[in-house]
């Protein structure tokens, strides 16, 4: 499935999978190896390399490398984009219920919904 190129969609895409969910949890205790990050599934390697590539091209983790060693940090500053989104729709959305619920009541008690101006 081609990834969209928009910062917003490759962070709402890495977020949508459960296992790099649970990877990013996983980070939020500390740096992890990705031979750490490994050990909690059931797949090969190469499968979580994708994942952490999926989680670092959304910005959302670092990878770096010493001698031998892969490591991972979370970069929680990648969620401020979502974050920001989320946060300016709920205020829309949260108004759109209000006036639902302010029309259901009116309803119920048998009163005509008033019309907004």
């Amino acid at each position: 499935m081609p990834i969209a190129t928009d910062p917003l969609s490759r962070i709402f895409f890495a977020l949508a999978d459960p296992t790099r969910r649970a990877m990013l949890e996983r980070l939020a205790a500390g740096s992890a190896t990705v031979g750490e990050l490994t050990e909690p599934f059931a797949m090969s390697r190469p499968a979580v390399s994708q994942h952490l590539g999926v989680l670092e091209d959304a910005g959302l983790i670092e990878r770096t490398r010493q001698g031998r060693w892969r490591s991972c940090a979370l970069r929680p500053e990648g969620l401020d984009d979502a974050e920001r989104w989320v946060a300016e729709h709920r205020a829309a959305w949260q108004s759109r219920f209000d006036r639902l619920d302010e029309t259901l009541a009116q309803l119920t008690s048998g009163q005509t919904p008033t019309e907004e101006e």
